[in-house]
């Protein structure tokens, strides 16, 4: 029982040294504070039992051991189960462009049951689940993906989009940043890390409210819309710019503000009279940009949202694998 006890209260000290980290969120610390807990409860021991210490610290020790040990994989499918792995890969990916998200999800678990060694199929079943708001089971698929793939720039991104929808900025910035360094010319990548600082960096502004990034390129406008991101992003400038040359729009522009400039016998300054043809007017706004271009409409429904694609596509803007 006292090698049993050393190695625990090694687990303990090295929960101990991840609750002083910097790079834990604090929800993760409460979870690790509770581990450590329960395992002082289980095994009757605390810090303070010194002389169970050991010499080497677990982490050291997990390293040394484990040095030339590559991660344990089943052995590798025939060639018959990789095919069909990626057939059923595909079919799920149709799947996912139709909105059928419990039956891609399907396949992609069946592809993963033929060969469970590809990073892919992994990183796509993670999107089915976020769209299913699974986000806890997304964020674990995109990790076993990165554990397969160090280097899989799609999974971090996914994983920022699964932290980002459970409100785990930091995280989120975390790995969109490490997307960025595997993928720096993204656009994606850049937009919704600039979305998950700016969240960050509110909620930790004394007086900032939900939704309304301190500072000039966080600011947010109606629904949480990061009008900093879209202002800086010129694909989107562009779009709107040629949108708001169009006549039509124009006009309707006009009659709009028109309606909130002044109400009945031109009264300039004054509130609108009757609401009710404000809200209608600004309902026909929207039909017409959805007409003109709906190409920056489902642009700014993504903005207004945090940045998740649309449904069907990946974490970053692009289809499944």
């Amino acid at each position: 029982m006292t090698d049993k006890r050393r190695l625990v209260f090694s687990m303990l000290k090295f929960l101990t040294s991840e609750m002083e980290s910097k790079d834990l969120s604090d929800d993760a610390k409460e979870s690790l504070e509770v581990a450590s807990q329960c395992l002082q409860s289980a095994y009757a021991l605390t810090l303070e039992d010194k002389h169970l210490t050991v010499s080497k610290s677990l982490d050291e020790i997990f390293k040394t051991a484990t040095a030339s040990e590559p991660l344990h994989k089943t052995g590798p499918p025939s060639a018959a189960d990789k095919e069909e792995a990626e057939r059923l890969k595909t079919e799920g990916n149709n799947l996912m462009r139709t909105e059928k998200f419990p039956d891609a999800l399907l396949m992609y678990s069946k592809a993963i049951d033929l060969d469970g060694s590809n990073p892919v199929f992994y990183c796509n079943r993670a999107a089915a689940h976020s769209k299913m708001n699974n986000h806890h089971l997304a964020i674990e698929d995109c990790q076993r993906a990165v554990d397969m793939d160090s280097n899989y720039s799609k999974a971090y991104g996914r994983m920022g989009l699964a932290y980002s929808s459970l409100d785990k900025h930091k995280e989120a910035v975390d790995n969109f940043k490490k997307a960025l360094e595997l993928e720096p010319d993204n656009e994606s990548y850049k937009s919704n890390l600039q979305i998950a600082e700016d969240k960050l960096q509110t909620m930790g502004s004394p007086g900032g409210a939900a939704g309304f990034p301190a500072g000039l390129g966080g600011l947010a406008g109606p629904g949480g819309m990061d009008l900093g991101s879209f202002l800086n992003n010129p694909a989107l400038m562009n779009m709107a710019t040629t949108m708001l040359q169009d006549p039509n729009m124009q006009n309707m522009m006009s009659q709009m503000m028109g309606g909130m400039g002044g109400g009945a016998g031109g009264m300039g300054g004054a509130p609108p009279q009757n609401i009710e043809s404000l809200l209608q007017a600004g309902q026909q706004l929207a039909q017409q940009m959805q007409a003109s271009n709906p190409e920056l409409v489902e642009q700014l429904r993504r903005q207004m949202m945090g940045g998740n694609p649309p449904p069907g596509q990946g974490g970053n803007g692009q289809p499944p694998l």
